[in-house]
């Protein structure tokens, strides 16, 4: 999908910033080099498939603890 068509907007707009510091977090966990240039288009999917794994777990995690908290 090209860059001027990305359709997938945050609810929280201020989310945008800590989701994006979260996936280069999760990638220097796994050990994946990040690109300078921001552009991860480059990337092995492989590679790119894994950091979105574990961000979709530690947000499940999060949202487990979250719920788990309120009862």
């Amino acid at each position: 999908m090209a860059q001027g068509q990305k359709r997938n907007q945050p609810v929280v707009t201020s989310a945008a910033k800590a989701l994006d510091q979260l996936k280069y977090e999760v990638a220097s966990e796994l050990g994946i080099s990040t690109p300078q240039d921001g552009y991860w288009g480059t990337m092995a999917t492989r590679d790119t498939g894994a950091i979105g794994g574990h961000i979709t777990r530690k947000l499940v995690a999060l949202a487990e603890q979250q719920l788990a908290g309120r009862s």
